[in-house]
């Protein structure tokens, strides 16, 4: 029997709340902000989403590493939770024959901390309740004075700018199998793999480029489109991805921003964003696009949202294209007399369902009627 199963571990809130149960992954200490995800299924493609750098996860599915892990299924080339709280860890067995490796195996290579046997219900009954706050996972101490004397230390979401940490270093370019029609320009704050596969599947030949490349850099590529990545952090402390997608907008080329992406749109046109109060995630949030009348249900994973206070303050400018039918956020945004839009959700449902994957053929129609167009005033 693994020894993890047995070594007693610490979850400590910033509010002084603490559970206790036993390591799952690597034996330490870690920090993050603390959020619940509700999706049953997706577990390795939740761990390596750039979105979720800084956040120690709450799975709210009872069973954990149940099928296993395979390495071609992750959004980024390494987890990026934190930590990770879940009730059941399931150390070495998994059912699936096709998966590479056990989640013990995995967490340990990846030096991921967690803690399992939590009755994850009341974690998430009290953050739901008291709001996101920071934690603190230990496998090495169970000194509480000591645990939260280091997590005193460690800085809120709140400001923080974590696009740059996850980041691509150096651009680079993912061809379409056959002929290409299209190219799109990506800023990457935290792409997902998912989200580049379905540009690349309409024939879209996509650069990726690092955060906080300039707007020159990326125009000299001469792309047909620009896309703005999700992503973790403060939308509010990156002024320079602002005032890059503002000069985006002067050119009045297609324009498509995903979570991170469509906060920075909204930024770009003077309307605010704020921290709410435990955001969403999961896999089965029900949306309503206001433009078509449907519903969908949607993946989502965010902390930030977008003012509906600024948005009626701007609404010569932006009008709101989907709303969420739980608690009436924002949800989607399109940018008037511009070719700009974004939503706040993933479409690219890695994991999740696909109710949303008409925003990619959107996108693709923009850029072939920007095309001819501009064909046809030459």
């Amino acid at each position: 029997m693994n020894d993890q199963h047995s070594t007693p571990a610490i979850l400590l809130l910033e509010d002084g709340t603490v559970f206790t149960g036993v390591a799952a992954g690597a034996i330490g200490t870690t920090c993050g902000e603390i959020c619940f995800n509700t999706g049953m299924t997706g577990y390795q493609e939740i761990f390596t989403d750039p979105s979720y750098f800084g956040q120690i996860l709450v799975t709210t599915n009872a069973h954990i590493g149940n099928y296993g892990i395979k390495n071609s299924e992750v959004e980024s080339e390494s987890i990026k939770i934190s930590g990770l709280v879940c009730k059941n860890f399931n150390y070495e067995d998994y059912s699936r024959q096709i998966a590479d490796r056990s989640i013990q195996d995995y967490f340990e290579a990846e030096g991921l901390v967690g803690i399992a046997r939590i009755d994850t219900r009341q974690v998430v009954r009290h953050i739901r309740d008291k709001g996101a706050m920071n934690a603190i996972i230990s496998s090495e101490t169970t000194d509480v004075d000591v645990l939260r004397e280091k997590l005193s230390h460690h800085p809120r979401m709140e400001g923080l700018e974590l696009a740059s940490k996850v980041t691509t270093q150096d651009a680079y370019t993912l061809e379409a199998n056959s002929g290409a029609d299209f190219k799109i320009a990506a800023l990457d704050f935290g792409i997902k793999k998912s989200i580049l596969k379905n540009f690349v599947s309409r024939g879209c030949t996509v650069k990726v480029f690092p955060a906080r490349t300039s707007f020159d850099e990326l125009k000299s590529w001469e792309p047909d489109g620009y896309f703005l990545s999700n992503g973790p952090g403060d939308p509010g402390s990156m002024d320079y991805a602002v005032d890059t997608v503002k000069r985006i907008l002067g050119e009045d080329k297609p324009l498509f921003g995903i979570c991170l992406g469509h906060q920075l749109l909204a930024r770009a046109v003077d309307i605010s964003t704020y921290k709410m109060h435990n955001g969403h995630r999961g896999i089965n949030h029900p949306v309503l696009n206001l433009e078509s009348g449907k519903g969908e249900i949607t993946s989502q994973n965010h902390g930030f949202g977008v003012s509906p206070e600024a948005i009626e303050e701007n609404k010569d400018s932006v009008s709101i294209t989907h709303r969420n039918l739980n608690d009436d956020t924002i949800e989607g945004i399109r940018v008037k007399n511009k070719k700009a839009y974004s939503v706040q959700y993933h479409p690219e449902a890695s994991p999740g369902p696909h109710d949303a994957s008409y925003l990619f053929d959107q996108f693709i129609e923009l850029m072939k009627n920007s095309k001819v167009a501009v064909t046809s005033t030459h």
